[in-house]
């Protein structure tokens, strides 16, 4: 009688493959990239954890729908050109998206094998795609159709100009991006330290758009070197992706201040205008000894810990609400805690204090946690008597941004709702202006990059689609 084997199911490893990073205590004097992605080895080894799905949920949970289980089962085996080939059907920038989108809240928030285990790494996996290709110089530019003879105007290169960019070059048109910063990038340039995403990765993408044919166009403020209403008389249809990089402010007495930045202002210093190496670029910031950032978020990460690397001794974030509440990535929580930073919470301030015009010291209330706000988050109260003073230096700011009116005060027809954003179709990013579109975070404020990736897609699609006269 013939003996029947059963198949042995492969055993799951619990937990994600860990990446590789760089000490904690040699990053925080130096600008060099904090993680070290996978290698060949370690990707092939979190590629098997993937369950290969009859349904996966990742896809859905991704605004671009990068097709996740196919390009990790390429990972799975060897078929690393088909991999990155196979993100790059949706998305222009997996080196990106796979440093800074949250895909613990996205594409990893649906993974089944999370329901009981880590989930996949596919942040990670996307990443060591995209960073194989660079290491190897396998871009390739795939054929592209027939130019259609008609030009579309792109007002920004952030997320969501490039992405709609990208879409409408592959499908025929000729693509004009307008950007009024001198490199484009738009936040990924401005707004995300080098440690986090390093220059060269958003340079190479940006490059890609340049092998499509698309011209860019820097130095160009519109709004005041031009507007929406003269692009529209030589172009024939318009996407507005100029973000939500409008400082805000606390409102309270001492932010005029010298010393006092908004986080835009000062990751833009450093960022893009190298301040970090002054005076070889001529850009001062001042680095505090004691630098305190206000807020709680992943901008709020970012300016502590790069004010750890320009020189603070001290860096402190001040955030009202508890660790608990604390908005920013649980990744960069624990990169800043690694690195020394110092988290002063439930307190929020009230003054900024000064001495000969320079920052010197902030004055800091204690907050009680009380009921649930709208947000879902228990509102934070203020406890009488409990003032203190905290002695600091530098103060950056980095409670959220508006929209900049520079765009939609120059352009007639354009609506706007109370807080300064555009009001456009949810379905197709149509504004109430003829041939103008809009996404990203000038019509939804500060989001993701992905989802600003995801509004330029759709919007790109129903340009096409008017383009054609339907």
């Amino acid at each position: 009688m013939k003996m029947v084997r059963k198949k042995q199911k492969a055993k799951i490893i619990p937990h994600k493959v860990p990446a590789e990073e760089q000490n904690p205590m040699e990053r925080r004097s130096n600008f060099k990239e904090v993680s070290l992605g996978y290698t060949e080895v370690t990707a092939v080894k979190e590629a098997m954890r993937c369950l290969n799905c009859s349904r996966p949920q990742c896809i859905e949970r991704c605004p671009v729908h990068v097709p996740v289980p196919q390009f990790i089962r390429a990972i799975k085996e060897g078929r690393f050109k088909e991999a990155i080939d196979k993100i790059k059907e949706v998305n222009l920038l997996p080196g990106v998206c796979g440093r800074v989108c949250p895909q613990e809240d996205q594409c990893e928030k649906s993974c089944i094998l999370g329901k009981k285990y880590e989930p996949v790494a596919i942040g990670r996996l996307e990443r060591f795609a995209a960073d194989r290709e660079m290491q190897y110089c396998r871009r390739s530019v795939s054929e592209l159709p027939v130019s259609t003879g008609k030009k579309v105007a792109i007002v920004g290169s952030g997320p969501s100009g490039l992405s709609c960019a990208y879409e409408l070059a592959g499908l025929g048109y000729k693509v004009t991006i307008f950007e009024a910063l001198h490199e484009p990038g738009g936040v990924l340039l401005y707004g995300i330290p080098e440690f986090r995403l390093p220059k060269k990765i958003v340079a190479r993408e940006v490059q890609s758009l340049r092998d499509m044919g698309v011209e860019i166009i820097t130095n160009a403020v519109v709004g005041k070197l031009v507007t929406v209403d003269g692009i529209m008389e030589d172009f024939d249809a318009c996407f507005i992706g100029t973000g939500a990089g409008f400082p805000r402010f606390m409102g309270i007495e001492g932010e005029n201040l010298n010393g006092v930045y908004s986080a835009n202002e000062f990751l833009t210093r450093v960022n893009l205008m190298r301040a970090y190496e002054f005076p070889e670029y001529d850009t001062p910031v001042k680095k505090g000894n004691r630098v305190a950032v206000v807020g709680g978020g992943n901008v709020a990460m970012d300016a502590v810990r790069t004010a750890i690397r320009i020189g603070a001794k001290d860096a402190i974030i001040i955030y009202r609400r508890s660790m608990f509440e604390l908005p920013a990535r649980e990744e960069e929580v624990h990169h800043a805690r690694e690195e020394g930073v110092r988290f002063e919470l439930c307190i929020k301030p009230v003054r900024i204090i000064g001495r000969d015009g320079w920052v010197s010291a902030i004055e800091c209330i204690r907050m009680d946690l009380c009921e649930m706000d709208e947000s879902g988050r228990r509102r934070p109260r203020p406890i009488k008597g409990s003032e203190f003073l905290m002695p600091v230096d530098v103060v950056i700011t980095a409670v959220g941004t508006n929209a900049n009116p520079l765009v939609t005060q120059s352009t007639e027809l354009l609506s706007v709702n109370k807080r300064g954003y555009i009001i456009v179709d949810e379905e197709t990013g149509r504004t109430g202006t003829r041939g103008v579109y809009a996404g990203g975070d000038i019509v939804t404020g500060s989001a993701t990059v992905i989802s600003a990736m995801g509004a330029g897609r759709k919007a790109a699609k129903s340009i096409h689609t008017y383009l054609n006269g339907d």
